[in-house]
């Protein structure tokens, strides 16, 4: 029996790497974390600046509450049963009119995780659609394996590498268009990246990247994990806690150590490294 998701949306994810949309809250509810986001900019700018970007979930009330969201929570539980955790996230910020752009990639390529029984949910709290640089994913390329990728470490490319597949057969891609508070789930192995933001509006995203299975593992640095649903993490994992408010001084510790061992894997064998 499944808590969110149909099967004919399990399917899709199946067959076509991804599904899309997932209502996970109003407009209202996206409005007002998007507003208590934007006054933690404000307040923190250290902890949610552009060198701010990966795991801000460990020191943000109002990331935590969207990670732990009964709604993405069952909507992942339908994909990889009832024991997960998550791994980490990645604030995708966009400005108006600007030119960062994230070449088409496999999220599986750079996060040292085995086996890919995992997956990334992207929630949307301003509008993500063509003109705004939405995601854009290549269905079914989840089956065809791990492809190979190069660094260009390209000025305008969000990623951490600029990490990109060259061979992508562009007249099959998908755009993912989502109003704020939907969210789209995708496959470790699907190919998918987006263009710029070219609309008036900043394009806010969340990318909890990622659930995984309580079976998979780290291959690479050491495992921190945050449990989200299920039995408690064994003794192979190291357990991170939830935060207890804005930027609090041990939340900030614990992030600090985990970005350190993030930017290690993510940058493993790279001729350079970048500040995020």
């Amino acid at each position: 029996m499944t808590k969110h998701l149909t099967e004919a949306a399990k399917a899709c994810y199946r067959d076509y790497g991804y599904y899309t949309p997932i209502d996970v809250m109003s407009e209202t509810k996206a409005g007002r974390l998007l507003q208590q986001f934007e006054q933690a900019e404000v307040n923190f700018p250290e902890g949610l600046g552009p060198f701010g970007r990966n795991n801000a979930h460990l020191t943000f009330m109002c990331l935590d509450e969207i990670a732990h969201h009964k709604v993405i929570l069952n909507a992942v539980e339908d994909l990889l049963g009832s024991d997960f955790y998550l791994w980490g996230s990645v604030l995708f910020i966009k400005e108006p009119e600007s030119d960062g752009f994230v070449s088409w990639h496999q999220d599986a390529i750079y996060m040292g995780l085995m086996p890919h029984d995992f997956v990334t949910v992207w929630l949307a709290l301003t509008v993500s659609d063509e003109e705004a640089g939405c995601m854009r994913v290549i269905p079914g390329s989840h089956l065809s394996g791990v492809k190979t990728h190069e660094d260009t470490f390209g000025q305008h490319n969000i990623l951490t590498r600029g990490q990109r597949i060259a061979d992508v057969d562009q007249n099959q891609a998908l755009d993912i268009v989502l109003r704020p508070g939907q969210a789209s789930l995708h496959h470790p192995r699907l190919i998918h990246g987006s263009r710029p933001n070219r609309s008036g509006h900043r394009r806010v995203g969340v990318a909890l990247q990622s659930y995984a299975a309580s079976h998979v593992r780290q291959t690479v640095g050491v495992h921190y994990a945050l449990a989200v649903r299920g039995r408690e993490l064994d003794d192979s994992i190291v357990r991170l806690q939830r935060p207890q408010s804005d930027m609090a001084s041990g939340d900030v510790v614990q992030r600090e150590k985990v970005n350190r061992n993030y930017a290690e894997i993510l940058y493993r064998g790279a001729d350079q490294v970048r500040g995020y």
